[in-house]
């Protein structure tokens, strides 16, 4: 077998990736290698928008109290409030530290780095560069990374199986998808920075390469998932297409308007309006459709007016010219004259790999940083602004601690064995037949509708044991897929095959979760229990991997400063 190796390795290379790979090589001299499924800058964390929070302007009334407060009661009180307390504290300096690697933030007139109001958040704490702030940011990572020679990059090489052995972390199999090779990847450390998968549902704002691969790969390999069944609904998603209208076109003052021609946020959440929780405005927008007083769209996706009119041309061309330019190219309308067409689009994931405040795992020598961790930021709704803040603060602190891990760790582990490494190849490339009876795209079309209709804003117990059904029935068809395919570079109908086995697992999670937890807090609102229940359920959920699906239990949440109370807006 080909064995390359490494001191440490990056597995994503998104923001977290991105911030993890700069501080190690910053503060050491390690040899780094971070690896991609796609070119480095195609991460999805470009398609971030609106802007990162951070508490920028204590003397204008914001505090590190106040970001912490807002994040716990968004959290519907999740959220493990020293991880809260420590995220608030660090990120002024990210903003700075970002600052001083090039990015363009927008600016105040004075010079001084301009902040626009986001949903949740009290105070207008969200540090933007227009509405192209994700692009920006690892515009400046990457740009900071070309300093260091001490890091190489594995683009378009797919990862196929985390190998631990021994309670210790052994290596990566990787696939390069652009010439066929299969190696075994070896390193004294990992750190998992994969994302999300809500390329799950149909209706997403995310990219088509989202689709949890990172997560997947470790909870097959033994590491615990944790609150997997919180999935953010993000209010504003064109329709039909999905992709992301940015909050901050809210933040900006555009309201969300219905078919009356009414801001009908005022019945739900009256003191924040169209800046509250994207919880609660997600679940206001699906009781307007559902109550007839939407605009009928096709393929069922009804939709509200998200109306910029009154914004004027020149805000917008300086605010939100992005937003401007894909409704133009998608929908064929400018918003400075027409409204946007939005529903809400599966958007990100609460849930993740389980670690503890460091992002450290249960498995020694292997941390997790971003969308594909839960350190328990978000708990049960994460609030706007947080994400790309979570990014850069736990990218950080993972790439910090594993400088320190490897100050002790002098050594590679022992690899795996070759038959271990023959068999994983044998199981990407001999275990699917040409002729399948199963169709990959077929499956993959079901789990989404499965998803959207059944796992949506809006849950019942019953709509979420026939989607386990559904989703067992199609686990079961994938030795099945047909791959006609029987090359190794750029196999893209292998890689499919690969990928929705993948988002299948996470699927099973998330409504194993979410089925047994029998309440309604955050992004998890079922109509069947539509009442949050501190008493049993201000818990934490783990799934562990099982041949006969997930094991469930519980951890309880930290509770430090504010306990729980009514969440009003």
């Amino acid at each position: 077998m080909e064995v390359r190796s490494h001191d440490i390795i990056v597995l994503g290379s998104g923001l977290a990736g991105l911030r993890a790979a700069v501080e190690v090589a910053r503060h050491s001299d390690f040899d780094v290698a971070i690896v991609s499924k796609v070119q480095l800058m195609r991460s999805h964390s470009v398609c971030a928008e609106g802007g990162t929070g951070a508490v920028m302007h204590p003397e204008e009334g914001d505090s590190f109290e106040l970001h912490a407060w807002d994040t716990v009661k968004g959290s519907d009180f999740l959220a493990d409030q020293d991880v809260v307390w420590r995220f608030v504290q660090a990120m002024p300096r990210e903003i700075l530290l970002l600052e001083h690697w090039g990015i363009p933030w927008s600016r105040r007139p004075d010079g001084r780095i301009h902040q626009r109001p986001f949903g949740g958040h009290s105070f207008p704490r969200g540090c933007y560069a227009a509405d192209k702030t994700g692009f920006f940011e690892m515009h400046a990572l990457y740009d900071t990374l070309q300093k260091y020679a001490t890091v190489a990059r594995y683009d378009e090489c797919f990862v196929t199986s985390i190998i631990i052995e021994g309670g210790e972390f052994r290596g990566l199999t990787v696939w390069n998808l652009t010439n066929g090779e299969f190696f075994l990847l070896r390193g004294k450390a990992l750190i998992i920075a994969t994302g999300g998968a809500c390329r799950m549902y149909g209706f997403t704002t995310y990219s088509l390469t989202a689709t949890g691969d990172g997560l997947a790969m470790a909870y097959r390999a033994g590491l615990p998932l944790k609150d997997m069944e919180f999935v953010q609904f993000h209010p504003t998603g064109l329709v039909p297409s999905g992709i992301l209208i940015t909050e901050g076109a809210r933040g900006e003052g555009g309201y969300l308007v219905n078919n009356k021609g009414e801001r009908f946020m005022s019945q739900y959440a009256p003191s924040m309006m169209e800046i509250a929780p994207r919880d609660i405005v997600s679940r206001s927008m699906i009781t307007e459709i559902e109550a007839g007083r939407g605009f009928a769209g096709v393929d069922g996706l009804d939709y509200i007016h998200l109306d910029l009119r009154h914004l004027g041309a020149e805000r917008i061309y300086e605010r939100l010219p992005m937003i401007r330019e894909l409704a133009m190219k998608f929908n064929f309308i400018d918003p400075v004259f027409e409204p946007i067409p939005t529903r809400p689009a599966a958007h990100y994931f609460m849930g993740g790999i389980h670690t503890d405040i460091d992002g450290a795992t249960p498995i020694p020598g292997i941390w997790a940083a971003g969308e594909a961790a839960c350190v328990s930021l978000h708990g049960a709704n994460r609030l706007g602004l947080n994400s790309t803040a979570e990014c850069l603060v736990w990218g950080g602190i993972a790439g910090g601690e594993v400088v320190k891990f490897l100050a002790k760790q002098r050594s590679l582990p022992p690899p795996p064995s070759e038959g271990r490494f023959k068999e994983e190849e044998a199981r990407i490339f001999g275990r699917f037949p040409e002729k399948g009876e199963a169709d990959i795209y077929e499956v993959r079309r079901q789990l989404q509708r499965t998803m959207d209709k059944q796992v949506a804003v809006f849950r019942t117990g019953p709509e979420l044991e026939a989607a386990l059904d559904t989703i067992r029935e199609l686990k079961a068809s994938v030795p099945r897929l047909g791959v006609a395919d029987r090359g190794r570079v750029y196999n893209t109908n292998l890689l499919a095959a690969l990928e929705v086995e993948n988002l299948l697992d996470l699927a099973e999670v998330i409504i194993s979760g979410g089925l047994a937890r029998s309440e309604s807090r955050g992004a998890h609102a079922r109509r069947d229990y539509p009442h949050r229940d501190d008493a049993n359920w201000l818990k934490h959920t783990l799934a562990h991997h099982t041949s006969e699906g997930p094991r469930l239990e519980y951890i309880p949440v930290r509770i430090t400063l504010w306990q729980p109370v009514e969440r009003k807006y």
